[in-house]
């Protein structure tokens, strides 16, 4: 049975996570990845960039174009970038170098040129800030009827924040931008099928990846694999003889090392590659509609995604998933995918 692929626009602040979301996507067959945005966030604009070119040449898909977002917020300058990415964003991967060039437009024109392509059929999937989306909501106010579906890794819905005690980083970098992402959405205009799927902290928290899982992956890619430990010196490069595998490994070393530093034990949360999966089938995850707001004005919850069941809905946010199924689709794709490439 041949496998039919929806036009899959991604809009990433690429650090690790982001990555491994990007090359869920390039593995699937139900996806046509038709165009990456490129935000700040998890490090600078101009890097962020770089990573994603990096990784195309990486997978031999150059031909997907790249745009770059703003170099701010749209209130002003981007924060400090995120520690656990490491000053590149993908920890101790190194990527091979790319020449191949930028669009000449902007990020947040890109969002809207692949929506006025594919009217009703793309699928838009955001794992960083949500200034690019802000912006092209701005210049197509009609983006939401365009879209068949939109998924947003970021918020935290009655649950406890990564940045603050209440905000998530994601909404936490462009508070502004969120808040007008979210209120171009509602149930009453586009039904409820429509509304943006949200992942947030309460739902990726859920997918925590092992050393285990990442063997397993070497596995099904017939690769190599090192065997991370907690107990291993840091930064010790990854021997694995996939290509592919080997720059996952070295990326995931530095995140684990991050998350261990701050308490979680020696493993990491896959926010955005759930996100990406739950693009392409959002049956992975239970969901409950809801009213999400953000807060920008309080002291000290500036950022959070104020959640409230009882009024009419503007997003679907989801509750449930099982990280096992999660894991085994993960495999099942990108294994065989890195196996390909080193073919």
């Amino acid at each position: 049975m041949v496998t039919q692929s929806a036009p899959v626009f991604a809009d990433v602040d690429t650090g690790v996570d982001d990555a491994l979301a990007l090359i869920y996507l390039l593995a699937s067959p139900d996806a046509d990845l038709v165009g990456i945005a490129s935000t700040g966030g998890n490090v600078g604009v101009q890097q962020v960039c770089a990573n994603n070119l990096g990784l195309l040449e990486l997978c031999r898909a150059t031909s997907i174009p790249v745009s770059k977002g703003a170099d701010e917020t749209l209130t002003g300058p981007l924060r400090t970038p995120s520690k656990v990415h490491g000053p590149r964003g993908l920890g101790y991967a190194d990527l091979p170098p790319s020449d191949v060039t930028l669009t000449e437009h902007d990020s947040a024109t890109a969002w809207v040129r692949a929506a006025r392509a594919f009217p009703g059929e793309l699928i838009g999937v955001a794992t960083g800030p949500l200034t690019n989306l802000a912006l092209a909501l701005r210049a197509e106010p009609a983006l939401p009827t365009l879209l068949r579906r939109l998924v947003i890794m970021g918020g935290s819905y009655d649950h406890i924040g990564n940045t603050t005690a209440v905000a998530e980083w994601n909404i936490s970098v462009d508070p502004e931008a969120a808040a007008e992402v979210f209120a171009a959405w509602s149930e009453e205009s586009l039904g409820s099928q429509r509304l943006p799927i949200l992942c947030g902290l309460d739902l990726t928290r859920k997918v925590a990846i092992t050393p285990e899982v990442l063997a397993r992956l070497a596995d099904a890619a017939g690769s190599t694999s090192t065997m991370m430990s907690v107990d291993d010196k840091r930064g010790t490069p990854s021997t694995a003889s996939n290509p592919v595998i080997r720059v996952i490994e070295d990326a995931m070393r530095f995140y684990l090392e991050g998350y261990y530093d701050n308490g979680h034990g020696y493993l990491a949360h896959l926010h955005d590659p759930l996100a990406a999966a739950v693009a392409l089938d959002p049956e992975l995850i239970a969901t409950r509609s809801g009213r999400v707001d953000v807060e920008l004005a309080g002291t000290l919850t500036r950022g959070m995604t104020v959640t409230d069941w009882r009024r009419e809905p503007n997003a679907r946010i989801g509750v449930g998933v099982d990280p096992a199924a999660f894991f085994d689709r993960f495999i099942e794709r990108v294994g065989p995918y890195a196996h390909r490439l080193a073919s």
